[in-house]
């Protein structure tokens, strides 16, 4: 068995990366990765993290919130599910770089009319220029280079009216070696195999996401560890 480097962030990119990837194996794996994140209670996370940021929010205000790399919608559509249960007034918006991700979220998500989804680059300027009550960004910062991070959550503040969620991978040796495992028994698919360590060596430690905390304008800030292997950063606006 191969040694494994979690000493610093890999630069090597995912299939996913790929915003030409599209059809039945793009459809196919999105849904893997949603399985996979739901038997390891990820959506949780990003669900428990808006409860947080609402605490001190009126329940008749209509909030907005968009989540960033929606891919097929998964988080929305938990999201709108969770928010039709507690009486809150939600309009939500799903934004990804891949067009056929963002209509393949369209297609499944015809129930939700609170849903609406957008093809867009986080880094134009029209995303820039938009408000929204609360960012959520599930397994997305992992993408970027960290001065790419830096950027983005500086804009993200400023462009908030309540705060951020950030869902993200906790790299370690222990994380890499049991999703192996797991893989090797539930899941049957080369692309969410592959994606999925290298997007742990592409995670962070509380090290780095403390790094970047701090350059960023909020002194409100909570970073949890939340099994499996998932850090939880909440950034409320001040």
């Amino acid at each position: 068995m191969s040694s494994i480097d979690t000493s610093k962030r890999t630069d090597q990119e995912e299939i996913m990366d790929d915003f030409e990837l599209s059809g039945e194996e793009l459809k196919k794996t999105l849904r893997d990765l949603d399985n996979i994140n739901k038997w390891l209670g990820g959506n949780n996370i990003t669900i428990q993290g808006v409860k947080r940021l609402l605490e001190s929010v009126p329940k008749e205000k209509t909030l907005e919130i968009v989540d960033l790399g929606c891919g097929n919608g998964a988080i929305l559509r938990e999201l709108a599910k969770w928010g039709r249960r507690h009486n809150r007034k939600l309009k939500l918006t799903g934004i990804d770089a891949n067009p056929y991700a963002i209509k393949i979220a369209e297609e499944i998500s015809e129930g939700f009319p609170e849903l609406r989804f957008n093809t867009l680059n986080i880094f134009s300027e029209e995303f820039k220029n938009q408000q929204y009550d609360i960012i959520l960004c599930t397994l997305t910062l992992h993408h970027f280079k960290n001065p790419a991070i830096v950027d983005l959550l500086s804009n993200f503040y400023r462009q908030v009216r309540v705060g951020i969620v950030i869902n993200d991978l906790h790299r370690s040796k222990a994380a890499y070696r049991l999703f192996q495992a797991f893989c090797g028994v539930f899941i049957n698919n080369e692309i969410a195999r592959k994606d999925g360590l290298i997007s742990i060596l592409r995670g962070f430690k509380k090290a780095d996401i403390e790094k970047l905390a701090s350059q960023i304008p909020s002194n409100k800030q909570e970073i949890s560890w939340k099994w499996a292997f998932r850090y939880q950063w909440i950034i409320e606006k001040e």
